[in-house]
């Protein structure tokens, strides 16, 4: 099993991922209408431009926007899961050594301590992330099962990543499963709220360029 998922299947699974995601930023952009107050016209991209680098880089930086800075717990949940899911497999040391063996690219690695403590806090901020989603009424109404399930998926992702790099005697157990998570995330990203990955930028491009011609008065600050 572990030979298929990290064989062909794996690379049908990229090429899903990163095809998948590239037609969703393209019907994104394409499902604008230019007539509307909602995107920014030509004769003032560069202040469009302004916004949309402000508007993505606050949204980035934890508490730095007044939505973060009004959450600050649900702020350092959100930022630990999203850090932990995306740094750490760009950057472990096993993922390196899969990419030298399959492309024969030297990649970076982080050591094995930090990337435990980014898997571990994405972990327990995943977990604050569920039981805020059941037991605050406002996020609840608008959780549904497939939400509940990728979370879940991501958190076995998370999970049986670290005990199998913690538990030599059920190796190969864990890394399987690490390893099926991950495919399952790769070819349902497109097709899911995963994709977030990339519309989250979508979003954040367009209404940073709305707000910065229009709706921000093209002023040079604009408090998000």
């Amino acid at each position: 099993m572990y030979e298929i998922l990290t064989g062909p299947l794996l690379w049908i699974a990229f090429a899903v991922f990163f095809v998948g995601l590239t037609v969703r930023v393209v019907l994104y952009f394409r499902g604008l209408d230019w007539r509307l107050d909602r995107v920014a016209y030509r004769p003032q991209m560069k202040y469009g431009i302004r916004g949309a680098v402000r508007s993505v880089y606050s949204w980035l930086l934890p508490f730095g926007t007044h939505g973060w800075r009004a959450k600050p717990i649900y702020t350092l949940m959100f930022f630990a899961l999203h850090i932990g899911v995306v740094i750490v497999p760009l950057f472990l040391e096993g993922h390196a050594v899969m990419i030298k063996n399959g492309l024969g690219i030297n990649w970076p690695a982080m050591p094995q301590i930090l990337a435990d403590v980014l898997s571990i806090a994405a972990l327990l901020g995943g977990l604050g992330i569920v039981v805020r989603r059941m037991l605050l009424p406002e996020v609840r109404i608008l959780t549904n099962i497939n939400d509940m399930l990728l979370l879940a998926l991501i958190l076995t992702l998370l999970a049986s990543g670290i005990v199998a790099a913690h538990n030599p005697v059920h190796y190969s157990f864990w890394i399987t499963l690490h390893v099926a998570c991950g495919v399952t995330v790769l070819l349902t990203a497109p097709f899911t709220r995963l994709a977030h990955i990339v519309l989250f930028f979508c979003t954040r491009i367009q209404l940073g360029m709305d707000f910065g011609i229009k709706r921000g008065g093209m002023k040079t600050n604009f408090d998000w």
